[in-house]
């Protein structure tokens, strides 16, 4: 049986990532990249699927866990009636191969340990080929290979490799697992202790750049460190998770597969970064951005691979009986051939954003955003699928539309800030026209608030964010009765849904957890109002449901009071990291709450 999704903590090189359960398993891990087939898939179907175990041969009377410092170095502590270990798993950042290393040190007593390797390619369905080479034990499957490095004595029982061994107090057994293509030679060794060194310098000196913001600073930092372990470093672009599948609703079929990056976050993501210190980074977002979406605005995508590619094709994998059962388990995401209009918005907003900031841009970044805004005045009054990527027939969304206002809005703002050429008039023509047709179509005044499409009375987080993105004042009496439509409608046990649930039948329970970035949208958008108590509250009360590594999933089910969703979940973060940095500007009342994205 499947760990709960919040006992899992996440290690990564920049590149890959792969989640370690507090039981001392590896479950999932995608190699050599995000997007790659899993080798270890277990998270998703059972130990077959593959894993790799590293624990106590006797029951653990008391595990904890935690993170060495400002790095993504994980220390799991077994504490059993023979001893205590310290088993510590990290990946190195990417040299010329990729590694996993698991360190087991003995701190107090004797304990008997069991090492299980079961690997797995192709999501879980592929057994290796594995032979002794030398000290190492080599595993091919077709393109893949692993390489695993101990001294201890290994064999095979049932297609697993295992290896019992004792720890004592002050010894340390290393582990090293390494990726290669099968068609070139193994990759060679690494020295275990030195790659520890070098990891937690690479860490620690990331981290020195964060920028101090109050009290929040800790909470950032950790927030940082994983959306840098999601960024995959040869091009800058950042998935919405390493996993896919991991249900919504637990037992639920709204399974996804997240290992992509989305334009939707690109905003958000760029003041995430430079608010933080991290110039560089915000850079690489910026550049994968264009490149993503250059060539015919016509054909621009919601999401894209981690370089840049486009079909996302999606199929399901039906050997994989599903995170407890939650079937079917989907790779790829057929939502990329959506159209969502919201993302131009996203698009020429980053742009603007970055122009602020004072980052190099490319020198034809001017004209694809012409392009974007000429192809955008064509189709803005178009139905799409919305920021929620629905799979039925396209509706007006109402945040699609305050999004393509926002595309003009802040092509405006470029050309008169910057002095390029552009058509203005036309351009201010259509701002004040899809502002019109916003406030008369998308407000239901009956209801006192704007609703998620044009003609519904269903609520929709989404619109949350028009005072974040400048569409709106914070004092307009129409946020002011949505923000309290929200907190009827769409607040549960302290949390924000995304969906109404007034959309489904009586008494059929919601489609899935509390959108954690939506709560956190609502505390952002209770800083603009100056409501800063109640702010504080949200703010703390997502905070609580952190894993005790700090990580956070897409959603949370409040009633079995366990994380739900592809995990952890970018988008999460960055709006955990970006309401921390506005309730600290708030606070500094000088300062312009850093959310106001209009500036």
């Amino acid at each position: 049986m499947s760990q709960r999704i919040e006992d899992y903590a996440l290690i990564g090189d920049c590149e890959t990532a792969a989640l370690v359960g507090r039981n001392g398993s590896i479950d999932w891990l995608c190699w050599p990249a995000f997007d790659s087939d899993a080798c270890f898939a277990a998270i998703l179907g059972t130990h077959k699927n593959g894993r790799w175990l590293i624990a106590p041969s006797e029951n653990a009377l008391r595990i904890s866990r935690r993170y060495l410092g400002n790095t993504l170095i994980l220390e799991t502590r077994f504490e059993t009636k023979s001893g205590t270990v310290a088993l510590i798993d990290f990946m190195p950042p990417r040299g010329k191969a990729s590694d996993i290393v698991r360190l087991v040190r003995g701190v107090s007593g004797t304990v008997k340990m069991r090492m299980e390797l079961v690997i797995r390619f192709g999501f879980g369905a592929d057994i290796p080929w594995v032979r002794r080479l030398d000290h190492s034990l080599l595993a091919i499957c077709g393109q893949d290979m692993t390489v695993l490095r101990t001294p201890v004595e290994t064999h095979g029982e049932d297609l697993t490799t295992i290896a019992e061994f004792e720890v004592e107090a002050g010894e340390t057994v290393p582990f090293v697992l390494t990726y290669g293509p099968s068609h070139l030679p193994p990759p060679g060794p690494i020295d275990p202790e030195l790659a520890l060194a070098e990891t937690d310098k690479f860490w620690q000196e990331w981290c020195s750049r964060c920028i101090r913001d109050g009290d929040y600073h800790d909470l950032i930092v950790r927030a940082l460190i994983t959306l840098k372990a999601l960024t995959f470093a040869p091009t800058g672009g950042i998935v919405a998770a390493p996993t896919t599948s991991l249900p919504e609703k637990l037992g639920g079929s709204r399974n996804w597969d997240y290992r992509f990056c989305w334009l939707r976050d690109a905003t958000f993501t760029l003041l995430a970064l430079m608010n933080s210190g991290y110039t560089e980074e915000a850079l690489a977002w910026h550049n994968w951005l264009l490149r993503a979406a250059a060539g015919s605005p016509a054909n621009m995508q919601i999401m894209y691979g981690i370089w840049g590619h486009r079909r996302l094709l999606e199929w399901e994998a039906g050997w994989l009986r599903g995170y407890e059962g939650a079937r079917p388990v989907r790779i790829g995401n057929a939502a990329h051939a959506q159209l969502q209009l919201d993302v131009y918005g996203e698009l020429i907003d980053a742009l603007h954003q970055s122009r602020m900031a004072k980052l190099k841009l490319d020198e034809q970044s001017w004209a694809l955003e012409c392009a974007v805004l000429n192809h955008l005045a064509e189709v803005w009054d178009r139905p799409d699928h919305g920021i929620w990527e629905r799979r039925g027939q396209p509706k007006h969304y109402v945040f699609s539309k305050v999004m393509t206002w926002v595309a003009f809005d802040r092509g405006i703002k470029s050309a008169e800030t910057f002095g390029f050429k552009a058509p203005l008039l036309h351009w201010r023509t259509l701002r004040e026209a899809i502002h019109r047709d916003v406030c008369n179509k998308g407000f239901d005044a009956k209801a006192g608030a704007f609703v998620e499409s044009y003609g519904s009375k269903l609520l929709d987080a989404s619109v949350l964010l028009l005072p974040a993105v400048g569409f709106l004042p914070p004092s307009d009496p129409r946020i002011h009765s949505t923000i309290a439509s929200v907190e009827k409608c769409l607040m549960r046990d302290g949390f924000v849904l995304r969906h109404d649930p007034r959309e489904l039948p009586a008494g059929q329970p919601p489609l899935e957890g509390a959108f954690l970035a939506c709560s956190l949208w609502l505390a952002d958008a209770y800083v603009l109002s100056g409501n800063l108590g109640k702010a504080q509250e949200l703010f703390d009360r997502v905070v609580g449901v952190a894993n005790d590594v700090g990580l956070l999933a897409e959603e949370y089910d409040s009633e079995t009071r366990r994380q739900t969703g592809n995990f952890p979940q970018a988008l999460t973060h960055i709006a955990l990291i970006n309401t921390a940095h506005n309730l600290s500007a708030a606070r500094r009342k000088s300062e312009k709450p850093a959310m106001q994205r209009s500036q």
